[in-house]
């Protein structure tokens, strides 16, 4: 296959990239004060120290959400095939999607035993 159309329109595009890039650095105003260099927080300037550590329960939710945000987009594409496929692999395609759920309910169970899910 011929991929020089392909080839000369990613070059363009990173060549584009590069040149905009230090074209930025060449021409933008450079100046430097302590006010800029402040961490804020939409537009409110920071109380106390800017930097500082999360407790692990927000680690642990976000890491639960995701777990299950996952699954779902495993199940939509799951449903939307078994729509036409139904009468071929209906069964089987139940029971896969039946074993996988029973697997994320099991975790579910797991982590609500001990104790994921309180808010201490």
């Amino acid at each position: 296959m011929n991929f020089t159309l392909f080839l000369t329109a990613l070059l363009t595009g990173v060549g584009f990239v590069a040149v905009v890039t230090v074209l930025a650095k060449l021409l933008a105003p450079r100046s430097f004060n302590a006010q800029k260099e402040e961490p804020y927080e939409s537009g409110i300037p920071t109380r106390g120290r800017s930097w500082m550590q999360f407790r692990v329960g927000y680690y642990l939710f976000a890491i639960l959400f995701l777990m299950f945000d996952v699954e779902t987009m495993f199940l939509f594409p799951w449903a939307v095939t078994l729509q036409s496929t139904v009468d071929k692999y209906g069964p089987v395609a139940l029971v896969s999607v039946l074993f996988f759920l029973i697997i994320l309910v099991l975790g579910l169970v797991y982590a609500w035993r001990k104790g994921a899910l309180k808010w201490h």
